[in-house]
């Protein structure tokens, strides 16, 4: 028997909100380099950005049932986390869908497979990020979890957890620690600021970063 289950606890709007200031990249860095889903999962249109809280969802390769379950019981701004094996030739997910997901309010879906009607998707402007397109349709058979922890893009994500996507990839946060990594995130945002102006001031790459020491250790000759 499989029980259909809401996310058990989810982050406050604070941290979320936190959080969504912040780029994918920014993040994974700012929590020691953690967190990034596979570069094999992009979005659909490099314009497409989402965050919140994962609803997290198991379903078989080339099967779209626990999606459309996902769909019906997501909350307004939920991201759609799908594990679907890492199957490219199916699209699970198209216009039809994305428009159910819009008129719910639903904030995005991740699927580690592939979806159909990109151009659709990008004129819907519903965020979708996936491992691939096609156009292979899909079977409504095999029930499967709904907000269990779930393995996608070799990362490890828990119902609840802050997904964050840009055109550059997909970062997840714990939510136990999104305000501390927010807070990491803001200082390293501060520091770059402070690398650009001092190249726009003239300083060099090897003056700003503090490289010459680095260099002279490991043998470095310039003969200019």
């Amino acid at each position: 028997m499989i029980h259909i289950k809401q996310i058990p606890e989810r982050p406050s709007r604070e941290a979320i909100d936190a959080i969504a200031k912040f780029s994918p990249a920014t993040l994974h860095e700012a929590q020691g380099r953690r967190g990034a889903l596979s570069s094999r999962l992009k979005p659909v249109d490099y314009r497409m950005k989402l965050c919140g809280p994962a609803f997290t969802v198991k379903s078989a390769p080339r099967d779209n049932i626990m999606l459309q379950l996902a769909i019906n019981y997501a909350k307004p701004g939920d991201i759609i986390v799908v594990s679907a094996g890492e199957y490219e030739e199916a699209g699970s997910f198209g216009d039809v869908l994305a428009n159910a997901c819009l008129a719910k309010g639903i904030g995005g879906l991740v699927t580690d497979t592939g979806v159909r009607d990109t151009l659709q998707l990008r004129d819907l402007g519903f965020p979708v990020f996936s491992l691939s397109v096609c156009i292979k349709g899909t079977v409504k058979e095999t029930l499967a979890a709904v907000n269990d922890p779930i393995t996608i893009g070799d990362e490890l994500v828990f119902p609840g957890d802050i997904i964050v996507g840009d055109a550059d990839g997909l970062v997840v946060v714990r939510k136990d620690e999104a305000l501390a990594v927010a807070e990491l995130a803001q200082a390293r945002e501060d520091a770059e600021a402070g690398y650009i102006a001092a190249y726009k001031a003239g300083k060099s790459v090897i003056e700003v970063s503090n490289l010459e020491p680095v260099l002279k250790a490991k043998g470095l000759v310039v003969d200019l």
